[in-house]
C-alpha cells in the first residue's frame, strides 16, 4: 500500500559516472518522519528511455539541443513514474537513504508497471515533447 510523500525538491538529471544511466535526487517528506530524505532515481538509458522514446513513442531525428531536451523531458517523467512505483512497493517506506536502480535485473519484475505507464500516456508524454522541443 502507497504511504503519501511530499516531494521537496527534484535535482538532476546526473550522468551516473559508471553506467549508462542517469539519475534525479529527490528530497521526500512523510508526516511521520522528523526530517526530509533523499531518494535517488536511475533511470536506464537503454532499458528505460530509449524504450520509451523509440519503441513506444516511435521519435526520432531533432536537432542535438532538441535531443538532449527531449532526454531531460522523458526521464524526468520515467523517474517520477518509478518513484511512485517504488513507494507503492514499500521500498523506502522505512530507510532514510535509498537508490531505485533501473527496473532491470533484480527490479525488473517492475518493468511491466512502467511499461503499461508508458503506453496509458503515450498521447500525453508526445503532446508534451511536440510542445517543448518541437519534435
Amino acid at each position: 500500500m502507497a504511504d503519501p510523500f511530499s516531494i521537496l525538491n527534484v535535482l538532476g538529471p546526473y550522468r551516473e559516472p559508471h553506467e549508462p544511466a542517469l539519475s534525479y535526487d529527490y528530497a521526500i517528506q512523510r508526516s511521520s518522519w522528523p526530517t526530509a530524505h533523499a531518494v535517488r532515481v536511475k533511470v536506464s538509458l537503454a532499458d528505460e528511455l530509449d524504450y520509451l522514446k523509440t519503441g513506444v513513442l516511435g521519435l526520432s531525428g531533432g536537432s542535438p539541443g532538441q535531443q538532449l531536451r527531449m532526454n531531460q523531458l522523458l526521464t524526468k517523467r520515467i523517474a517520477d513514474r518509478k518513484l511512485q512505483i517504488a513507494n507503492e512497493e514499500g521500498l523506502f517506506s522505512q530507510r532514510l537513504d535509498v537508490k531505485i536502480d533501473p527496473f532491470t535485473g533484480p527490479f525488473a519484475h517492475l518493468f511491466p508497471r512502467l511499461e503499461a505507464w508508458m503506453q496509458a500516456n503515450k498521447a500525453v508524454l508526445r503532446q508534451e515533447v511536440q510542445q517543448a522541443v518541437g519534435i
